[in-house]
């Protein structure tokens, strides 16, 4: 049986991957209880798509607060609060400050197939314009595990789109995206099963085994 982690989503503007995940639980295509929703930005639209849905939902600025260790404590506190099993970084614009026991539960999403076209600074329509300014044949999407550098950490997922002649930065994004919506909740299904494992730098998906809560009910870690 899959299990159903309980999930934050952090997001810092629209909120398209928010409702994408709210789409995907009620279709029961994505396993996951979405518990909260925490925003960099207090005027994102996420938190009123957060608001009809009925989530709870927050504002936590880095600006608010004197320094980075107590960020991540607001950060860290609200995630005990809710007694999250799963981070999702959905254009999140503020680096999250991943601690040791959370290595393999914070997860992000870029558009572009890394560690191409990644790091401080390469986010949203940057990313399609560098794509298409170095004339590369193919883009695309990865999901990987958050470390302590931008877009850095193991990868989980990457689903590749062709990149093709007159391309605008707009066109690309919008057949990128097509593809985030189904390799987010994909990275998600290998969690909930209980089949990533960080191996060095690398990530392993292994084959289909005890899922997460059969594992918690049989006293295992």
């Amino acid at each position: 049986m899959t299990s159903f982690p309980r999930i934050a989503v952090f997001l810092s503007g629209s909120g398209r991957t928010l409702q994408n995940f709210q789409d995907r639980i009620s279709d029961h295509t994505m396993p996951g209880t979405l518990v909260d929703v925490v925003s960099s930005n207090a005027g994102a639209y996420g938190l009123e798509r957060a608001r009809k849905a009925g989530l709870a939902h927050t504002v936590i600025d880095p600006r608010d607060h004197a320094g980075r260790d107590a960020f991540a404590d607001a950060v860290y506190d609200r995630l005990s609060e809710k007694e999250i099993d799963l981070v999702l970084l959905a254009g999140y614009m503020v680096f999250f400050p991943t601690r040791p026991e959370w290595t393999s539960r914070v997860m992000n999403i870029h558009p572009a197939l890394l560690p191409a076209f990644g790091g401080k600074g390469y986010h949203g329509m940057k990313v399609h314009r560098a794509v298409l300014e170095a004339g590369v044949t193919e883009s695309g999407c990865t999901v990987h595990f958050v470390d302590d550098e931008y877009d850095h950490g193991p990868i989980i997922v990457q689903r590749r789109v062709p990149v093709r002649p007159g391309d605008t930065p707009e066109e690309l994004a919008a057949r990128v995206f097509t593809e985030e919506l189904e390799a987010y909740p994909e990275a998600v299904r290998l969690f909930s099963e209980d089949r990533l494992r960080i191996v060095g730098d690398r990530v392993e998906i292994t084959r289909m085994g005890k899922s997460r809560a059969d594992r918690a009910d049989q006293g295992q870690a």
